[in-house]
């Protein structure tokens, strides 16, 4: 299994998702001991949408947050750049659309959408802010960009834990389910390499988005933030 490092090189990013893609679900559920279903019910909800709405899924992976966004009755693109998840992704997601797409240089005209949404995925782009501003491109007018995505504990004690629990214990429980953590031991780094939730809003304000909020999930592992694309840009 490929390791990409934190410099994020498109090709080595996409290299080491092709790798664990078959699992990499399956070893989130277990690493975040259940908890992805919960935030994922919060992402869609933080859409802030009307039914039947047009969404564009950033970062998609397998799929997973696009099928729920199409369970809540909206269309939905998944678009990814590890052709590896994509297509585990077709095979999971048979009606979710899966197009391959550099986040930076989305292929989609502007105002394609209703809302744009990438879900821990963000933070494997080499350029997240500029990913910001293309989800901003292409969301239409009063439309909504939301970004789920790993954060910081607000508690100090917690957060000591949680960063313990980070770098030692999520890549050796990898290991264990995996046969190798060597991915996950980069995923804990880009994780703890993050802004934290004051950090990404102001990248939010910088792509030009409005009512810049964020909510924490679970203490603040986890930071569900949304903003909306201003009614004249």
């Amino acid at each position: 299994m490929n390791r990409a490092d934190l410099s994020k090189k498109p090709v080595d990013v996409s290299s080491m998702f092709d790798g664990i893609a078959g699992r990499y679900d399956l070893l989130n559920d277990i690493l975040a001991f259940g908890q992805v279903r919960s935030w994922r019910r919060a992402m869609v909800e933080a859409l802030d949408l009307r039914p039947h709405s047009d969404v564009l899924d950033v970062a998609a992976g397998t799929g997973t947050s696009s099928a729920a966004i199409a369970a809540a009755g909206h269309r939905v693109i998944a678009s990814d750049f590890s052709e590896g998840m994509m297509q585990e992704g077709r095979r999971r997601q048979p009606h979710i659309t899966f197009i391959g797409a550099d986040a930076t240089a989305l292929p989609f005209a502007d105002d394609s959408f209703d809302s744009a949404v990438v879900s821990f995925g963000l933070r494997n782009v080499q350029q997240p802010q500029k990913a910001l501003a293309e989800m901003t491109r292409v969301v239409r007018p009063g439309g909504s960009v939301v970004v789920c995505e790993f954060s910081t504990p607000t508690n100090r004690v917690f957060r000591h834990v949680y960063s313990n629990y980070l770098m030692k214990a999520l890549p050796a429980m990898a290991s264990a389910v995996a046969s190798d953590g060597s991915a996950y031991t980069y995923l804990a780094e880009s994780i703890a390499a993050w802004p934290d939730q004051q950090g990404l809003r102001s990248w939010f304000l910088d792509a030009g988005l409005e009512k810049a909020q964020y909510r924490n999930l679970t203490g603040g592992i986890v930071a569900l933030h949304r903003g909306y694309v201003p009614a004249t840009r």
